[in-house]
């Protein structure tokens, strides 16, 4: 019987994982390990474009792919683990309830939005974690079309100004025209916590963000927070009232909530403590990737986000390194020394940086052409051939040049 490598989650992380480790598989000419894929659907989800518009059209099948490199795929979605019994329990496409067991598991089950327990969100705030969110953010909109003519129909509130609340706000005057027609009086407010515009990216890139805000005609709620969501809109902390159609809500991104089943240490965003080889710490059998692994990228103390960009290389990783303690071959301490931002700014641009400390390379058209690259071809998967698909997933791969 074969051994059996059990990758929970089909996104960037489990789908490099599978492709990592039947590649060092093949190299060493082994037949007697099984790499399984256990996920809701043999697609990958590309999350990082859900706040553009036909977020349908935003996923790449894996089927083909898999059946390339030998990966075997079930659909289901994991709901315990039973680390001690080397047990998943999954539901399976019928509503099943059916048991996997394994030798090695690699845990990439990625991250979700966490809505607070606040008045409305849950009941009326939108978000682009999820495609079926997404979908269903961008059929209210254009919904909008329907209703008459108003200050809260005209308006969106996003609630977060970090990456995810930036990128979507400033697509979203874009959107609502689309909607509403060109000389549609458009509002778009982001409210956040920080002291000044994109605060969570430093001072400089906070400026580029600004200027861009400026000319989109996207403005700032600063120092501010939401205190409650209803129908027609939104309270904030102070007592301020915001009439909106439309409330985005982007912040409280948290590790997938199978960690808590795993006996180790997690970070404050549940992501499981793991060695430089991505092995959990403490548990011999289970590696972490992507957005469940709290990892180091260098020897600066800096660590993995939770983005497709570190998940892209983790993935790498985790997959070859899973095989190599099962062959007795030496594991490879993950390291991703290049840390790059490219941060689109709807209609006037992007933005793109170079290091933690995130100094600017290119703005505007230039980081554009650079954003359109990334999220239309570097983040998608290989073609469904063997050959091609190993040589992306060696692990020296660089993710960026």
């Amino acid at each position: 019987m074969k051994q059996q490598i059990l990758i929970l989650g089909a996104g960037f992380g489990g789908l490099w994982s599978a492709l990592s480790a039947t590649r060092l598989l093949d190299m060493h000419g082994r037949s007697d390990i099984q790499v399984t894929v256990l996920a809701p659907q043999a697609e990958l989800r590309i999350r990082p474009r859900f706040y553009e518009p036909d977020v349908e059209q935003m996923k790449a099948q894996l089927g083909e792919l898999f059946d390339a490199v030998g990966v075997e795929f079930i659909q289901g979605a994991a709901q315990q683990i039973d680390v001690a019994g080397k047990r998943v329990e999954y539901t399976d496409a019928q509503g099943n309830t059916v048991v996997r067991t394994y030798d090695k598991l690699v845990l990439a089950t990625g991250s979700r939005l966490s809505r607070p327990s606040m008045a409305g969100v849950v009941e009326h705030a939108f978000d682009v974690d999820q495609i079926e969110e997404a979908a269903r953010l961008e059929a209210h909109l254009k919904s909008l079309a329907d209703l008459p003519p108003s200050k809260a129909r005209n308006t969106v509130v996003v609630a977060g100004g970090g990456f995810t609340g930036i990128e979507t706000a400033t697509e979203m005057p874009a959107r609502l025209r689309a909607v509403l027609g060109d000389d549609a009086q458009v509002e778009v407010i982001i409210v956040d916590r920080a002291e000044y515009v994109g605060a969570s990216m430093g001072r400089e890139m906070g400026e580029t963000i600004a200027a861009a805000s400026d000319e989109l005609g996207v403005s700032w709620r600063l120092q501010a927070t939401v205190a409650s969501v209803d129908a027609c809109g939104v309270t904030l902390g102070d007592g301020q009232r915001i009439e909106a159609s439309t409330v985005i809500w982007t912040t409280g991104v948290r590790a997938s909530t199978l960690t808590e089943q795993i006996p180790a240490e997690r970070d404050a965003l549940g992501r499981l403590h793991v060695e430089g080889s991505l092995k959990v710490i403490g548990q011999d059998d289970i590696f972490a990737t992507g957005d469940v692994a709290y990892a180091a990228t260098d020897e600066l103390g800096n660590h993995a986000l939770m983005t497709c960009q570190h998940a892209l290389s983790l993935g790498r990783y985790a997959g070859h390194n899973v095989v190599a303690q099962m062959l007795g071959l030496e594991l490879l301490t993950y390291r991703q020394l290049k840390y790059v931002t490219c941060l689109d700014l709807g209609a006037w641009g992007a933005v793109y940086t170079e290091g933690w400390d995130r100094q600017i390379k290119l703005v505007r058209e230039e980081g554009k052409q650079l954003k359109s690259q990334i999220n239309g071809v570097w983040i998608y998967p290989p073609a469904a051939d063997r050959t091609a698909a190993w040589a992306a997933a060696d692990p020296a791969t660089l993710i960026v040049a």
